[in-house]
């Protein structure tokens, strides 16, 4: 049966492969291209960006001018550098409650018509959910793997190839896969010129500060795309908790698909996942020809977890490693790369040691490591999201981003504003988001975005009720060794003040004058 639904999957999605991108479909014109401008119409009122109803308008796009850090030193080389300038110029710049290309949409958190009612949704630990819960969870992924995006399309030429934007060069991908491309898109190396002309240093959303931000907002995306694809809105995106785990405890068929037993690279037939198939998972093929993936699927999910390089990855991260990391104050410091010393983000990031917080760590740790410890399509950086155990393990490492900016309250100018490497500015437009996003617009608590983790708040609640209780212990044991202290004494005065009870000295009922348990050399009993 499964076979069956796959089949005939494919066949669907071989039928209606159209010419398209990540950008917005309706941008994704001849037209928008050589105007530069993506700012479409909002249906409701039937003019750009909404402007009608006072939603947004069509603005100029403003970026920042400040000085990038050093591993970068080219310049117009690259279509995601001042990202969205070589693709678009003005783009709808949405007002108060309202966000979106076409400012269609409300911002993260926000519901109804004007975008007025506030909600909160809860992350939960995977392995709290229902039975049926799991089940929805699955056919969730299934039913956007398998669905064509009806408002994206991803690149699959650079500017350049697409002479200026006369030639677009797009396509049609799923819902799940549009996600794919971003994580793609936003890590892969930057295209000099040429079969082989790469430049390796550089990646827009990791080894940097923007690692945190970013992904925040990639979850927030995938979550409300979801819900738009289910009409579920109700639905948040489950964690795994994988504190001192002792290997996949999400690799079961009824979660993330267990191991093939006919060969331990693949997901079990039991699995609907052991009929997903992946799309640009082969960074140095692209590398070598000198072009980007082009969205066309390139074989079976693999996974083989804990068969990995133990030399680079010993074991999970402990809740020991958890703690250090959330207890380091700085968000980034020195170059605010993978050497950064105790630094936050460069340590949960996995680059940092979790034991000593010291950069270039030559095990990789904490986020890293799990994507190390699967060993198959989630262990390279460019083709990880093609693995839903992706949503699952970006879950909790947002969860402790969000430990540490409710332990710490950093002010947004604890976030760099320049020197940064390139793309992780404090005003860098996040690539390859269209609504366009900054980087410190989600250096800010979950609860201004609509969401929360179902444990911090009991973690909050026993951090507050710490010192109470130190002070109870402490109080206590004053009183009791108080209390002690006054029995003893009282007992030495009453045996000393009753003459019946100095006859009774020998009585099991009373303290012995003489300290106990010192031996003397001229008795024979202790």
């Amino acid at each position: 049966a499964l076979l069956a639904v796959w089949g005939f999957s494919v066949f669907f999605l071989q039928c209606v492969r159209f010419s398209q991108q990540q950008f917005p479909r309706l941008c994704a014109t001849t037209e928008a291209l050589l105007s530069k401008e993506c700012c479409p119409v909002w249906e409701g009122d039937g003019s750009a960006c909404g402007a009608s109803s006072g939603r947004g308008f069509c603005r100029d796009v403003e970026v920042s001018d400040l000085p990038n850090g050093m591993n970068y030193p080219f310049s117009g080389l690259d279509d995601r550098e001042r990202w969205p300038l070589v693709f678009y110029n003005r783009t709808c710049q949405c007002a108060s409650n309202y966000m979106g290309f076409n400012c269609g949409e409300c911002q993260f958190g926000l519901f109804g018509a004007k975008c007025e009612e506030r909600r909160e949704s809860v992350r939960r630990n995977v392995f709290h959910l229902s039975a049926a819960e799991r089940r929805k969870l699955i056919s969730y992924l299934n039913l956007a793997k398998h669905t064509f995006s009806q408002d994206y399309v991803i690149a699959t030429g650079t500017y350049r190839e697409m002479n200026n934007g006369s030639t677009p060069l797009f396509s049609d991908v799923s819902t799940y896969d549009v996600f794919v491309w971003m994580h793609y898109y936003v890590s892969r190396n930057a295209l000099l010129g040429g079969p082989g002309n790469v430049w390796t240093d550089v990646d827009f959303a990791h080894w940097a500060p923007a690692f945190l931000p970013w992904h925040r907002v990639y979850l927030l995306h995938w979550e409300r795309e979801i819900r738009k694809l289910t009409g579920d809105f109700e639905f948040s995106i489950p964690y795994w908790d994988w504190r001192d785990a002792q290997g996949c405890d999400v690799c079961t068929d009824d979660l993330m698909g267990a191991q093939s037993p006919r060969d331990p690279n693949l997901i079990s037939p039991a699995s609907v996942f052991s009929s997903w198939r992946v799309m640009c998972s082969r960074a140095e093929d692209y590398s070598v020809r000198g072009v980007l993936c082009d969205g066309n699927y390139e074989g079976p999910l693999l996974r083989n977890p804990g068969n990995h390089n133990h030399n680079l990855v010993a074991r999970l991260p402990t809740a020991a490693e958890v703690e250090f990391t959330v207890s380091l104050r700085d968000y980034d410091t020195g170059s605010m790369d993978r050497s950064a010393n105790f630094s936050f983000r460069n340590t949960l990031e996995g680059f940092g040691s979790p034991v000593t917080g010291l950069g270039n760590s030559r095990e990789m740790g904490m986020h890293a490591s799990l994507h190390i410890f699967m060993n198959g399509s989630m262990s390279s950086v460019q083709g990880s999201a093609n693995d839903p155990i992706f949503l699952l393990h970006h879950a909790y490492v947002d969860s402790i981003y969000e430990q540490w900016l409710r332990r710490h309250a950093p002010e947004q100018t604890h976030y760099p504003e320049f020197n940064a490497p390139i793309g992780h500015n404090r005003q860098y437009h996040m690539v390859p988001f269209i609504p366009l996003h900054r980087n410190i617009e989600y250096f800010t608590s979950s609860k201004e975005l609509g969401y929360q983790y179902s444990y911090i708040p009991y973690l909050e609640l026993m951090m507050e009720a710490w010192p109470w209780l130190l002070g109870a212990l402490v109080l206590g044991a004053l009183v009791t060794m108080t209390v002690a202290a006054v029995a003893a004494t009282m007992t030495r005065v009453c045996w000393g003040a009753w003459p019946w009870q100095r006859r009774e000295k020998r009585s099991s009922f009373h303290l012995p004058e003489r300290e106990p348990l010192i031996i003397s050399s001229d008795s024979d009993t202790v």
